[in-house]
């Protein structure tokens, strides 16, 4: 057999380590003592130092390698203390506690948080259990000790249970508390950078060039995170920016300057200047940025329009006037109107910046109106009536300067005479005469470049510039609408999305028809004439006008502007509007009152009838005639535009007052054409001489009493002397008294009453007042209200109803259902 390996005997294990104070003696134990104090006399002669060598030697250890073993006793003894105190007992009432065989009570504990361990911990952990599975073990009366020790901590562990529920619940307190501290701190920042941007923006109203270094901070704050700090940070921003720009623009010094020796003033004044440069670049971008967002939007464009209404003078103004005009067609309403009115603002007010911004503004609008190929808002083009031009702009100094070069040719030729008549004057008179002209030259100089008044001749140029991009715009909405217009009419190529601009281009041509040049003004009547007519020139047939891309409106206002452009231009254009007065003339057939705008309707007839000179015989009464019968066919307002236009022909053509008798051949007077046409597209080859204006019998029974009146007025101007009368209402006036009077107008007819007294009832009824007017209009809008909320209250209740209904349909089917899925278990059993 093999040599046996020594057996290794390992010392006991030392004791736990116990304080003294915490060792308790009992009765018991003395009593043992003093009973064998023979026996225990041995402990007082002991060597405890070479016992403790002993017992807490190692095995197979050198002396050199204790300390490291005892050193690293120690760290595990701290490690285990440490996963102690990382348990967290659980409430008793939670789960109950469990009793060891010892007597030990033991509560459930769970682990706080996970404390990841190192490499270096792992190792050592395992460096530890190996060492202390070399240590020597406890003796029995150690481990008595040690037993005893652990039951007088269980006693202890109920009183801590107690300590631990507390520690729990002021745990759980301080969570809440820390939220509740983070929302307050939250609204203390909020609040906080509010007063900080109130402090800021008083001190650079109150000294701007002192306290200028605070602008950057006041835009650090508008870029929060908080939308209600970003909103109030840019407002805040914008207040300041309006009080301290200057009125002038700031350059820059270049680096030549800037190398020069200047004043502690100028360098101050430099500072200033570049400082509020940069943050006002820094601001505009910003609000550039925010414009794309949703959430921004509106504030953003709100801050450029005030910005480019306040100071448009100042530098990058061309940005601010790029963003403007971009949302100058905006689908938001809100930031299309403050567009809008910064635009407008711009052109009435071009004393703050000389007339140039209104010359790159009317630019912009000229290209965004290419690029979207005339498809924007009205609104876009609307903008031009607010402009006005001075049209007597350097008259007044070109007679002073007429007068001037008269009266210096008479001083220049009295001096001759009187030197001729003379003798020569000293050379010294000469000299100073030179001299003082000479002088009052440079002082005339100097003060025009001085002076901040603008040069006539650059604001000639702008203007003219202005008028020309203007016009430019006009004439491609016109053009693009006859093209479309013709395609959506051949039906070669359909419209691409109509003409919602031509309005507004009338309108505004009709303004500005005075300053066209002569030289675009046969074109621009050759395409309201060519618009007017409608359709009716592509296929040669009448019948697919009314198919056309135009409204009877915008036909009529092309009529309307061509009128305004002759009238504007009378000494200078000799143009035909026979063309125009045919298609009023067929116009008025075609004319549906809830379709079509009575007010255009009405501002036609009074330009193009009333307000022209002398007509036509044969015209006249054709139109006569046809507004007789138009007045038959429609409402209250539109037949009283018609009548007082009637009563007007009538006044100035009195030939056509034969009309008004009963005689129906016509006589001498019906002219070429003997009989009545009354479709005819041509009013001077209607015949409308050969007929007898019958309508007025029908008008004067009109349930109106305004219209039955002025049709017995008429009616009556055949009986009294050939003399010319004078229309006191135009037919916008009268369209417009009884549109208002439509709400509050009532027919109170009683059938049982003769004929004759309701004839006298219906002339002597006059208008109702304005007061009865409000107080039927206030009666009705309370009796409609009521109506409505009745309605609608009906409604919900016919709705709820259903949905109810729906749903007891839905419960009893499954029920059904159920009933029969009971059925078929019973049958499978």
């Amino acid at each position: 057999m093999g040599k046996k390996k020594q057996k290794v005997v390992l010392p006991p294990e030392l004791p736990p380590d116990v304080p003294e104070d915490e060792v308790e003696v009992s009765d018991e134990d003395l009593d043992f003592v003093a009973e064998n104090i023979q026996h225990v006399g041995f402990l007082n002669t002991l060597d405890t130092q070479s016992i403790t060598r002993h017992v807490t030697r190692v095995a197979d250890v050198k002396e050199d390698a204790l300390e490291s073993l005892y050193e690293q006793r120690l760290r595990k003894k701290s490690l285990l203390k440490e996963k102690d105190d990382n348990l967290l007992e659980v409430d008793p009432v939670d789960a109950l506690p469990v009793k060891t065989p010892d007597g030990k009570i033991v509560f459930r504990t769970v682990p706080k948080v996970r404390k990841v361990a190192d490499e270096g911990e792992a190792t050592s952990d395992n460096e530890d259990i190996v060492a202390d599975k070399s240590l020597v073990r406890l003796t029995k009366a150690e481990k008595r000790a040690k037993l005893k020790k652990l039951r007088k901590e269980a006693k202890k562990q109920g009183k801590e249970v107690t300590e631990i529920d507390e520690e729990v619940n002021e745990t759980s307190q301080a969570d809440i508390l820390e939220e509740v501290k983070k929302d307050l701190t939250a609204e203390e920042v909020s609040e906080s950078k509010k007063y900080r941007l109130a402090e800021i923006g008083t001190a650079l109203l109150t000294d701007p060039e002192a306290n200028i270094k605070s602008l950057s901070e006041m835009l650090q704050i508008s870029k929060s995170e908080d939308r209600a700090i970003v909103t109030l940070g840019l407002k805040s921003l914008l207040a300041v920016f309006k009080d301290i720009i200057p009125g002038y623009r700031i350059r820059l010094p270049t680096e030549k300057e800037q190398a020069m020796v200047v004043s502690k003033t100028v360098k101050k004044m430099r500072f200033y200047e570049s400082t509020l440069l940069s943050v006002y670049k820094a601001y505009l971008l910003k609000l550039i940025y925010l414009e794309g967002k949703p959430s921004f939007q509106r504030v953003a464009i709100r801050c450029i329009c005030n910005l480019l209404e306040a100071v448009p003078h100042f530098n990058f103004r061309e940005r601010l006037l790029a963003v403007v005009v971009k949302n100058i067609s905006s689908a938001d309403d809100v930031v299309r109107k403050l567009c809008c009115a910064a635009i407008k603002s711009l052109f009435t007010n071009e004393g703050k910046h000389g007339g140039e911004v209104t010359v790159e503004a009317v630019r912009s609008i000229a290209a965004l109106m290419k690029a979207h190929d005339c498809q924007l808002h009205p609104d876009s083009i609307e903008v031009f009536m607010s402009l006005v031009f001075d049209e007597d702009l350097g008259r007044a100094q070109r007679a002073t300067v007429d007068k001037r070069t008269k009266s210096k040719k008479f001083k220049k030729r009295k001096n001759q005479e009187e030197q001729s008549s003379q003798l020569p004057n000293n050379d010294k008179k000469k000299s100073r005469k030179e001299m003082i002209s000479r002088t009052r030259e440079e002082v005339d100089a100097d003060y025009k470049a001085a002076s901040f008044a603008q040069d006539i001749a650059e604001r000639r140029r702008m203007q003219t510039e202005t008028l020309s991009a203007i016009f430019e715009i006009y004439f491609r909405i016109l053009k693009h609408t006859f093209q479309t217009r013709t395609n959506a009419t051949s039906g070669t190529i359909a419209s691409s999305g109509g003409h919602p601009l031509l309005v507004s281009c009338l309108n505004g041509i009709g303004k500005f028809s005075h300053l066209v040049d002569l030289d675009f003004m046969a074109d621009l009547m050759s395409y309201l004439g060519k618009l007017a007519r409608g359709s009716s020139d592509v296929n040669g047939s009448p019948e697919n006008a009314s198919g056309g891309c135009l409204t009877v409106s915008e036909r009529l206002q092309c009529c309307i502007v061509a009128f305004k452009v002759m009238k504007s231009n009378l000494d200078a254009l000799n143009i035909d509007l026979q063309d125009f007065y045919a298609q009023l003339y067929q116009l008025i057939l075609e004319y549906r009152p809830g379709r079509d705008k009575g007010e255009v309707f009405a501002e036609a007839l009074k330009i193009m009838l009333c307000d022209d000179r002398q007509h036509d015989m044969q015209r006249a009464a054709a139109f006569i005639k046809r507004l007789a019968t138009f007045s038959l066919c429609f409402g209250a307002a539109e037949s009283m535009a018609a009548l007082v236009t009637l009563k007007h022909l009538l006044q100035k053509n009195v030939k056509c007052r034969n009309l008004l008798e009963n005689d129906a051949g016509g006589g001498s007077v019906s002219g070429p054409v003997a009989t009545y046409h009354p479709y005819s597209s041509d009013p001077n080859l209607s015949g409308a001489l050969a007929s007898v204006l019958w309508e007025l019998n029908l008008l004067s029974k009109h349930y109106h009493p305004s219209v039955s009146t002025m049709a017995l007025s008429i009616a009556n101007i055949g009986n009294t002397s050939n003399q010319v009368y004078h229309a006191n209402v135009s037919p916008q006036q009268a369209f417009a008294e009884l549109s208002l009077e439509k709400e509050s107008f009532s027919t109170n007819i009683n059938v049982n009453k003769s004929g004759n007294k309701r004839k006298r009832a219906n002339m002597q009824q006059a208008v109702p007042s304005v007061a009865d007017a409000d107080l039927a209009s206030r009666t009705d809008e309370v009796a409609v209200r009521k109506k409505l909320s009745e309605h609608f209250l009906l409604l919900r209740d016919i709705s709820e109803n259903g949905r109810l209904k729906s749903e007891l349909d839905r419960t009893t089917m499954s029920l059904q259902l159920y009933q029969r899925y009971k059925k078929q278990k019973k049958k499978q059993r």
